[in-house]
């Protein structure tokens, strides 16, 4: 249960971080918004990043079996 519940929190964070990043870029008047866009899709990618090794250890640890989470 704590494994779905990680899983769903951080898809909610990435896609949080991706609608922020787009209003930022739909609102890019100078370099210092720019920048901003460019640290919301970094935190996006490790956000990501970090999904993977969840899923990964999860697999590898047993928390999630081959068959997916029912």
């Amino acid at each position: 249960m704590l494994t779905k519940i990680l899983i769903l929190g951080l898809l909610a964070l990435i896609v949080i971080s991706l609608f922020s990043a787009l209003a930022m870029l739909a609102r890019n008047d100078d370099q210092a918004k720019r920048e901003r866009v460019v640290k919301a899709l970094t935190v996006r990618v490790s956000l990501s990043m970090g999904l993977l090794l969840v899923l990964l250890a999860g697999l590898y640890f047993g928390f999630i079996p081959p068959s997916g989470l029912k």
